[in-house]
């Protein structure tokens, strides 16, 4: 049996009964009831998912996934895919925008090479699958079992990350030219019109959006992928990095971690993960409105709703660790507050 079967095997509805316990918790706590909103509801899931009633999130880890698409062949992206070995190097050196963020909120950078179109070194992970997805709009972007592959790559990787005591996730991906695999996803599952679901990724001319969103299009009517069946929709028109991110996020679930998800590409992956297993949306947390159209279609059909609001559309897992902190809030209040009894009220 392989490493994605086992792992969903694992994996476990969120558990009601701590979720009860830690909101009585925290209707008791000396303040209006529900007066710290959302904060309130982190803390109880997070609860669910820890299986305590004072959940912890001091160790956090984003794991950005790395891979090229040979989609960019069709004109749909302005960077080379050389950019994609450049900017996995240059996370490893603390150097990039999530990278920044990170060493805010005091969390560790993991960079995963699942499919760069190049050779990269150390300390970039090498779970290479292949050299870069193939272009969709001429076959498939790459087998069912490469795609079952990047799905492992990601929670082999994820589940080392925990075993050394991360206790908070989040997925992040580097990859020129994934806003269309993303926006191909998306279309599938959600039964949309390429059109609607297509933005300008990284500052596409607006001129030239019409003409990826045609390349998409030409890529679902070639391979027509299965709209219920999440790893033949990555295996037609998906991408390694995304795969990667979904196995990260099936990882989390499996083993009682939670997963924050970043913008448009990492809710696109998050689709592909709760298609596979339902129960993973159970362990994940969204974190931001991107800008990128067909952002906000894919986090309703994911059915999270997004807590920060920020203009953003870099990826890199940047929205997701500046959810962090938030998080992290959520269990200081939890903590650090007593409760009416305990400040000797009586409370009828």
């Amino acid at each position: 049996m392989g490493l994605l079967q086992d792992t969903l095997e694992k994996i476990e509805h969120r558990s009601k009964e701590y979720e009860e316990l830690c909101q009585n918790r925290v209707d008791l706590l000396i303040k209006p009831k529900g007066s710290l909103g959302k904060l309130e509801d982190i803390v109880v899931r997070l609860a669910g998912i820890q299986k305590t009633i004072h959940p912890k999130v001091e160790k956090k880890a984003v794991i950005v996934c790395a891979g090229d698409h040979g989609i960019i062949e069709e004109g749909v992206a302005t960077s080379k895919k050389d950019i994609t070995k450049i900017q996995a190097m240059n996370m490893t050196r603390g150097l990039t925008g999530v990278c920044a963020l990170s060493k805010h909120v005091g969390a560790e950078v993991i960079v995963v090479d699942v499919g760069i179109d190049n050779e990269v070194k150390e300390p970039v992970i090498n779970k290479k699958v292949k050299y870069g997805a193939d272009n969709f709009t001429k076959g498939p972007a790459m087998t069912r079992q490469e795609a079952i592959r990047a799905i492992e790559a990601g929670i082999d990787v994820a589940i080392k990350a925990i075993e050394s005591g991360v206790q908070l996730l989040a997925t992040g991906e580097m990859g020129i030219g994934n806003t269309t695999p993303s926006s191909a996803i998306v279309s599938v599952i959600g039964g949309f019109d390429p059109s609607e679901v297509t933005g300008v990724g990284a500052n596409l001319p607006q001129e030239k959006v019409k003409h990826k969103a045609d390349v998409i299009r030409k890529g679902i009517e070639l391979n027509q992928p299965d709209p219920s069946d999440g790893i033949d929709i990555l295996s037609k028109v998906g991408g390694l990095e995304i795969g990667g991110m979904a196995g990260v996020m099936i990882a989390g679930a499996a083993y009682g971690v939670p997963v924050v998800v970043d913008g448009f590409i990492c809710t696109a992956s998050a689709l592909i993960a709760t298609l596979i297993e339902p129960k993973v949306k159970e362990y994940l947390f969204a974190s931001h409105a991107s800008l990128e159209l067909g952002a906000s279609k894919a986090s309703e059909m994911l059915g999270l709703r997004t807590y920060l609001d920020m203009n953003m559309r870099l990826g890199e897992g940047t929205g997701a660790v500046l959810m962090f902190n938030i998080i992290e809030a959520a269990t200081y209040m939890n903590d650090e507050m007593i409760t009416f009894e305990e400040a000797g009220f009586i409370v009828d």
